[in-house]
């Protein structure tokens, strides 16, 4: 008798563990196949996307790190944006996708792939050099010397190009406000390094030495590329990375978009 209940328990385990194996294969099958039965077509998501974002042009779309959802890639007022639809089609998504594994914002690093800019286009007789001109790589960084973060960011500059003579930076002046102008002003009609670093420290500059249109093509370009803040930086692969970055994480962006 005892061997009989036993035999049937094990009988028992033996079909819930194929059972569960047939689960799993059956809910990858139908994860496979989803993907490919499901179609959305850039008519659909234009039509989809209309009612929650007037005016938007969709430049493409792909799966999105989440099964069942599409990334939809869209242009809106001549920047691109990114959103998310359900393969229900009933649910738009306007945020962030983060990886709690990887503690990596997928949602923010596609952002900056699909809004590159071309460094070609960006002139730098107006920039002061931080580091040597002849080095490999060449940052460019929208500054405003009222901006805190500004300040902070040029020091990591410096500390940078200690540890790496093959990195160069190279500052715009971008002043977001009328008492920061003349400060940019007189830096650039000198492109004088001392000056800039003068204006962070927040010691007197002098009047500016020249008439100079270069702040006012600064910030034409600057809303042109897409930057409504500072400190921005230019990464020579023409990927925009706002805000403030320590030195090491700004060498690591660096080597990786080399």
């Amino acid at each position: 008798m005892r061997k009989f209940i036993v035999l049937i328990f094990f009988i028992i385990i033996s079909i819930v563990i194929l059972i569960l194996q047939q689960s799993t294969y059956s809910t990858e099958k139908f994860d496979h196949e989803c993907s490919k039965c499901h179609k959305l077509s850039n008519d659909e998501a234009s039509k989809i996307l209309k009612g929650a974002v007037p005016d938007i042009k969709v430049l493409e779309i792909k799966n999105s790190p989440i099964k069942g959802v599409w990334e939809i890639t869209a242009e809106t007022k001549g920047k691109n944006s990114l959103y998310y639809i359900d393969f229900s089609k009933k649910l738009v998504i306007a945020g962030s996708i983060f990886n709690i594994e990887t503690k990596v914002n997928l949602t923010q690093e596609r952002y900056l792939e699909i809004n590159k800019v071309d460094v070609s286009q960006i002139p730098l007789d107006d920039a002061i050099i931080v580091g040597d001109k002849k080095a490999e790589h060449r940052i460019i960084i929208f500054t405003d010397t009222n901006c805190p973060y500004c300040a902070k960011l040029h020091e990591e500059t410096k500390k940078i190009i200690e540890k790496r003579k093959d990195i160069a930076f190279y500052v715009k002046m971008f002043p977001l406000n009328q008492s920061s102008i003349e400060k940019a002003k007189a830096i650039v009609c000198e492109k004088s390094l001392k000056l800039l670093d003068d204006a962070f420290a927040k010691k007197q500059l002098p009047e500016p030495k020249c008439k100079t249109s270069a702040i006012d093509e600064n910030l034409k370009l600057g809303r042109k590329i897409g930057i409504n803040g500072t400190p921005t930086l230019i990464l020579p692969n023409g990927s925009l990375i706002p805000g403030y970055k320590d030195a090491d994480s700004l060498i690591s962006l660096i080597d990786k978009s080399s």
